[in-house]
């Protein structure tokens, strides 16, 4: 069967029409323009962006000025994966020389934030040192900061003077039963405040300094955690109010439970929220708000890609022996930037509006449309399919349909293979990573040794190492593309046939 798409030339069979392929823009195409310059090489608000630019965060804000049910700080953790866990704390002048050394290392380095282990605002002097003098010792770095929001009116003004447009406030609930159940104390004014009246001003304070950000042009992402039979059925009516008040973005994030984390919820008992249960509550709250499905769950010392973790790199120690001359590391920088912008150029000006693939004839005759399929691919970065099955810590999960290839979460795993003499021991490892692909029918990758094939076909799961190095959303499109040729999809509607969707 020959594929074309409407008012296209033919897809070859294997291939993707570059307008067939989705637009991984789309997330931010309705903004206007001055808004889109701010996050276009943000990592943590543009899902293209998070491709090929890297962040990192800060610790130098220890004290948290509420208690949440799914938070326990460490500082001096280098194994769990999460937010509130560090390696190190840092103190302002510390943090400052790590920030200059990592930019200079790592130029795709864009953004520095401050998300912890506790509060930044609960910590104001540590917090604005630190961004007062990147502030002017770093002025190509983007500032953002993290915050549950309870100090935040009264540090809107000092944050709007050090060149922070990006601020997220973790918004977990509008309805202070709701949030009880969430916050069992918060510290507000001297005093420890429990129950209703202590989630009452929490949310009252949210939501003012929600509003006086958007009222300064600062760009707001509101991060809420999933906590299923707590606040899940309540988060639409989250994202509706935010939105509202003028957040842009949406940042709907599983509860992390493994009770080995000692976390309240944790040793209880109470359990994150399925993959399909988190995509369905996602879906639900796209139709009023963006919505970020690339989020990794940082740890508060995060260095490097999304899904990647070079803290250990910059360790105290070791920037201390560092020399690190900036200005040149500026014009690096610069010219790395604009490598990168011109790559996503290219690649934008060959991609046109998602449009449905064709598949019977034209002149508004009837027409299949087939069925979603959950598609995951292991990659390093870059937008490419280039990291091998084995080596993977991740796996992105994409929603492929005829119109395109959309990101709608990740699949942490264990590293399955690390090169050396453990490999044999990986069985059980092999098997938590098929059972985090749970939903998806086909994963990509550079390359698949024989044992994983055979267990990921048992499990249904249709193993595919024909597009290393390809772009994802093409390589995506091609695989959905033969799975409709070889009769994989079963269709699902008739339809009319469109010139294109929007």
């Amino acid at each position: 069967m020959e594929l074309t798409v409407l008012g296209q030339e033919p897809v070859a069979k294997g291939g993707c029409s570059s307008s067939s392929c989705g637009s991984t823009d789309d997330q931010l195409g309705h903004l206007p323009e001055n808004i889109r310059e701010k996050v276009h090489n943000h990592p943590c608000y543009s899902e293209e962006a998070h491709h090929y630019y890297a962040r990192m965060h800060v610790a130098v804000a220890p004290a948290c000025n509420i208690q949440c049910h799914y938070c326990n700080r460490k500082y001096d953790c280098a194994n769990e994966s999460r937010p509130g866990v560090v390696s190190e704390l840092l103190t302002p002048d510390q943090a400052i020389k790590k920030t200059l050394a990592v930019a200079a290392t790592i130029p795709q380095m864009t953004v520095l934030g401050i998300a912890g282990p506790g509060d930044p605002l609960a910590n104001p002097e540590k917090t604005f040192a630190t961004f007062r003098a990147l502030s002017e010792q770093a002025p190509d770095i983007k500032l953002c900061v993290s915050t549950n929001g309870l100090a935040l009116p009264e540090s809107v003004d000092e944050l709007a003077k050090h060149n922070i447009d990006h601020v997220t406030i973790t918004i977990n609930c509008v309805d202070p039963e709701i949030g009880a159940k969430i916050y069992p104390w918060i510290f507000w004014k001297n005093r420890r405040i429990k129950g209703i009246k202590g989630a009452e001003i929490l949310i009252e304070q949210q939501q003012k300094g929600l509003e006086m950000l958007t009222a300064r042009g600062i760009l707001v992402k509101v991060n809420s955690v999933m906590i299923p039979g707590v606040n899940d059925k309540h988060l639409a009516e989250v994202s509706k109010v935010v939105k509202a008040k003028g957040a842009f973005l949406h940042n709907v994030m599983p509860l992390i439970a493994e009770a080995e984390h000692g976390t309240f919820y944790g040793v209880m008992g109470q359990r994150g929220p399925e993959p399909s249960e988190l995509k369905e509550l996602q879906d639900q709250c796209e139709g009023d708000m963006n919505m970020m499905r690339h989020c990794r769950q940082c740890r508060a010392d995060a260095v490097g890609l999304l899904g990647e973790d070079r803290g250990s790199e910059f360790s105290v120690d070791k920037i201390e022996e560092m020399e690190i001359n900036y200005p040149e590391a500026m014009i690096m920088r610069a010219e790395v930037h604009a490598k990168i912008e011109a790559e996503l150029a290219e690649k934008k000006a060959k991609q046109n509006k998602p449009q449905l693939i064709q598949l019977e004839g034209l002149g508004g005759k009837p027409r299949k449309t087939y069925r979603p399929v959950l598609m995951a691919v292991a990659t390093q970065g870059g937008g490419l399919i280039n990291q091998h099955f084995g080596h993977a810590k991740e796996f992105l999960r994409y929603e492929v349909t005829e119109s395109g290839a959309k990101m709608v979460g990740h699949a942490k795993t264990d590293l399955y293979c690390s090169g050396d003499d453990t490999c044999g021991e990986a069985e059980t490892t092999l098997q938590k990573t098929i059972r985090a692909l749970d939903g998806c029918e086909v994963v990509l990758c550079s390359k698949i040794g024989y044992e994983p094939w055979s267990m990921l076909e048992t499990a249904g799961i249709q193993p595919n190492g024909e597009h290393a190095m390809e772009a994802i959303e093409e390589a995506l499109m091609a695989v959905y593309q033969e799975m409709i040729e070889n009769g994989k999809l079963d269709d699902v509607a008739e339809t009319v046939n469109r010139q294109a969707i929007a």
